[in-house]
């Protein structure tokens, strides 16, 4: 495919979101130019991710979604994988070293499965109506910290400078949203030194920067 003659990419994205984040990391790092279209996830509407446009989009009513090559992707971790497999330049993102690899995906896999569902804006929303505020405070404390200490443990065993090695791998582009949105929700990081160090040593690379939520379009600092 002559990909020069391919529509530019667009991304539907919410800037906290941290799968969104995930994708706006790997764009950069691919150095792939795309459209940013926001989704707000927490409008007074109830958020436009339920509205009958985007649904139509994708059913599941959530972000990302990343319209590349003619194609229509959803789910972040393939988004990134397809990404890996079509463009050569930039950032290798799945190694191929057959063990980094899989290494590399059980880290992004339980970052992806085993914590960032807890803290979804869907589950959220949903607890503070049913439980009240103490009892979401409660189920973020539990949730977090027990996907947090897994991930640690995990870490023993593949840190090098990053998540796996000393090289970036799909792992870290999980981890430093998630670090992020821990912080958030008031979860002391500082009790998990390796995913505390990979993270500060990913957070002030160029592609890192970028990607964060206050250097988006609809990030509250540059709107206000």
């Amino acid at each position: 495919m002559n990909r020069a003659n391919v529509a530019r990419p667009i991304l539907w994205n919410y800037h906290l979101s941290t799968c969104s984040w995930r994708v706006r990391i790997a764009l950069s790092l691919k150095a792939i130019d795309y459209e940013y279209r926001a989704v707000d996830l927490l409008s007074k509407k109830g958020g436009d991710q339920f509205s009958t446009q985007f649904t139509k989009l994708n059913p599941k009513q959530e972000v990302p979604i990343l319209l590349i090559d003619n194609n229509l992707f959803t789910q972040s971790i393939p988004i990134i994988e397809y990404l890996d497999d079509t463009r050569t330049s930039g950032t290798k993102l799945l190694s191929s070293d057959p063990v980094k690899r899989a290494k590399s995906k059980i880290i992004a896999e339980l970052i992806n499965s085993g914590i960032q569902p807890y803290q979804n804006a869907n589950v959220i929303k949903k607890i503070n109506v049913q439980m009240g505020k103490v009892k979401r405070i409660e189920w973020l404390n539990f949730y977090l910290n027990k996907g947090l200490k897994a991930l640690e443990a995990n870490l023993k065993n593949t840190k090098g400078r990053y998540c796996v090695g000393d090289e970036i791998s799909i792992a870290d582009l999980c981890l430093v949203p998630q670090v992020y949105a821990a912080k958030r929700y008031k979860i002391d990081v500082t009790k998990y030194p390796l995913i505390n160090s990979v993270n500060l040593e990913l957070e002030i690379l160029p592609s890192f920067i970028k990607a964060h939520p206050d250097n988006q379009p609809d990030s509250l600092k540059n709107n206000n």
